[in-house]
């Protein structure tokens, strides 16, 4: 099993920055890759970001692209999520999710979740 718990968001104004944090425990080892995923009221989950644990590749959905950078600390056994440019549309709880399959962070299914974090952006 793997265990992940998300950190840092909450309000900012538009134009503002957040970092989020997803650390992960368990049975790390087995994770292959990691993605933000966030979910705004009376909307469906959206994809926003993965990242390949082993080599770092990184995919992003192209709402945040240019604006959102997903990065990972192997050795914390963290991912982050750097939130530039936030927009009244980012408004959402993100959750942060792990994957034992070896597909594209984009396309996998992913076996873990975390609890989420709310991110409210004021205009």
């Amino acid at each position: 099993q793997v265990q992940l718990v998300e950190s840092g968001g909450g309000l900012v104004q538009v134009g503002g920055s957040l970092r989020l944090s997803c650390a992960a425990s368990g049975r790390t080892f087995s994770i292959y890759n990691m993605g933000w995923f966030r979910q705004a009221p009376g909307k469906e989950r959206e994809y926003v970001a993965g990242i390949r644990r082993g080599d770092g590749s990184t995919y992003y959905a192209d709402s945040v692209k240019g604006r959102f950078t997903i990065s990972r600390d192997n050795a914390k056994d963290t991912v982050y999520l750097q939130m530039n440019s936030l927009k009244p549309e980012d408004a959402a709880v993100y959750y942060c999710a792990a994957s034992t399959g070896t597909g594209t962070p984009r396309y996998v299914a992913y076996n873990y979740w975390g609890q989420g974090t709310q991110v409210t952006v004021s205009s």
